[in-house]
């Protein structure tokens, strides 16, 4: 257990699986603050870092148990959470289903940011719970953005290869590949694909877009070519990079058709979402020699525990597991909205509400 006192911190283990942070009155005097004392979970904070935080002190006052292992049993969290009122998702690290919230009795809110393919909000709502999730339409990541750079770079330097070798006491194992020349393909120019596009041009390299007409449309107000089609774009250029969102639009939207338009040469990028990609059409496309490479920061099924995964096997794929977002700086951003969203909840104010029509249902729980 771990006990916070003020800017104190005693430290001990529960059962070496969790970490509980009790922010209680009687424990210390916290800042004085209104509304609701709620009892919040946070899983999947695997290194422990979210009490490192600045915002972590948003949450003085309340009951916090933090979660650092990874559990999708449904009967293993239904008993982790049975006093949950406010559970905080790290992204879409562990998935809220049906048969799990039909369990939890005592949630009142979810809050988490970004997308939530991964919860099931008809049921959220039929039962009275809120989802609170910032789009954080403003705020782009770019801590993705730079790591969508780092394995491109990675990718066609052969960085990863080149390291292996020289610890095995051998010297260079091969010959790398410039960026500037180069055609660099934004597939989504939104606010990570902008960023993006952004470096492409520091290092020199020509950017063409494709995605939705509205992506469209803002690369040409920002002076950035667009493809003439979807099938010209993965002809033309020699890197694709992923900044799509995830929907049932976008699902499966790069085709075993597209990847085979790809050059030998080039590299597909995914920091975005597995899914975006159709099943199984990477690593057959990646055998087949089109494109030549891939840097891939996202899986269907996450996390992958298992070294014999199709593309942890390639030796022209450099994976990362799923560390896009993953930086202190991002972390902060992304929890000092979560955090909020649990102060205006338990104020009386709900905010960033997905289904707000749970407000006025008599089901909404209290």
């Amino acid at each position: 257990m771990v006990l916070f006192h003020d800017a104190r911190v005693i430290v001990g283990l529960c059962s070496g699986t969790h970490i509980v942070v009790l922010l209680r009155i009687g424990l210390f005097t916290p800042p004085k603050r209104q509304g609701l004392i709620l009892k919040i979970s946070i899983l999947d904070d695997y290194f422990d870092t979210i009490r490192t935080l600045p915002c972590f002190e948003k949450l003085a006052g309340h009951d916090v148990t933090i979660w650092n292992d990874h559990v999708q049993d449904t009967d293993a969290l239904a008993e982790r959470l049975r006093d949950t009122e406010a559970l905080v998702l790290i992204r879409e690290r562990t998935a809220i289903r049906t048969p799990l919230l039909e369990r939890l009795p005592k949630l009142k809110l979810i809050s988490q940011r970004s997308v939530y393919p991964h919860i099931d909000l008809d049921t959220c709502s039929k039962l009275g719970v809120i989802l609170s999730s910032s789009q954080h339409p403003e705020k782009p990541s770019f801590a993705t953005a730079e790591l969508t750079w780092a394995l491109l770079m990675a990718a066609l330097r052969q960085l990863p290869q080149q390291m292996v070798s020289l610890k095995a006491g051998r010297w260079q194992c091969g010959v790398g590949t410039e960026l500037r020349g180069k055609t660099l393909g934004i597939y989504g120019y939104g606010r990570i694909g902008a960023v993006v596009a952004g470096y492409g041009r520091a290092f020199g390299m020509q950017v063409l877009v494709w995605g939705s007409e509205k992506s469209l449309a803002r690369a040409r107000a920002d002076g950035v070519a667009v493809a003439q089609s979807k099938a010209a774009f993965f002809e033309q250029c020699d890197v694709v990079s992923l900044h799509l969102r995830l929907n049932e639009a976008t699902r499966g939207m790069v085709t075993a058709a597209d990847l085979a338009r790809m050059r030998p040469s080039a590299v597909l990028v995914n920091t975005g979402r597995a899914q975006l990609v159709e099943h199984g059409a990477l690593v057959a496309a990646l055998k087949a020699g089109r494109p030549g490479m891939a840097a891939v920061d996202v899986y269907e099924e996450e996390p992958i525990l298992d070294a014999n995964h199709p593309l942890l096997t390639l030796d022209n794929v450099v994976c990362t597991p799923h560390i896009g977002y993953v930086t202190r700086e991002g972390l902060q951003g992304q929890f000092s909205d979560i955090f909020d969203q649990i102060a205006a909840y338990a104020g009386g104010a709900p905010i960033n509400v997905i289904n707000a029509q749970v407000l006025d249902s008599p089901q909404l729980r209290r």
